[in-house]
């Protein structure tokens, strides 16, 4: 049994939990969070979710994610669900995420981290992730285009590989003709 924080619309927790799957009331929310991983050559890590994995089975879905539980912070969340999806132990505690999206249920927090590692080194949870590899934002976009990818828009894909070692949506410096 899987329980969830819920929030209101400025994101305060409002002492209430609520199992996974049961209809949240209007004007609550729960927290999904997201991690992609980027080696240097700029590529992510993908994983394709088992085919008796319920929602979008057998698609490739970005690095890793899931729904944050009761008593969690998006940093403990994202953690959490690195480390049981791929094995892999990273400390989130100083890092905020780069950008938050909002969907009709509540906050998907996105964190871009850069991490080479050798994919044989992994610890894959049965449970989730059938395979992993590394893809270019362009192979992304194709997988989209012929089902083989979750339907993200494409521009969610461009953001995300747009946004990589950077926060904020404005250039510090600009170059500027005199």
């Amino acid at each position: 049994m899987e329980l969830w924080d819920l929030y209101d619309i400025n994101r305060n927790k409002i002492g209430k939990t609520i199992q996974r799957g049961e209809l949240l009331s209007p004007g609550e929310y729960h927290l999904v969070v997201h991690v992609c991983l980027f080696n240097s050559q700029g590529e992510m890590l993908i994983q394709q979710r088992q085919p008796f994995k319920k929602g979008w089975s057998n698609l490739w879905d970005i690095s890793c994610g899931g729904s944050a539980t009761m008593g969690d912070t998006s940093q403990s969340a994202i953690s959490r669900e690195l480390q049981e999806e791929l094995g892999i132990t990273y400390d989130f505690n100083a890092i905020r995420p780069n950008f938050t999206i909002n969907f009709t249920n509540g906050f998907d927090d996105y964190y871009l981290i850069d991490l080479d590692m050798d994919l044989n080194d992994l610890t894959l949870q049965y449970e989730e992730v059938q395979k992993v590899k590394w893809a270019s934002k362009e192979e992304i976009l194709n997988m989209i285009k012929t089902g083989e990818f979750i339907p993200f828009y494409d521009s969610l894909i461009h953001l995300i590989f747009d946004s990589r070692n950077q926060y904020g949506s404005v250039r510090l410096k600009m170059d500027v003709a005199k």
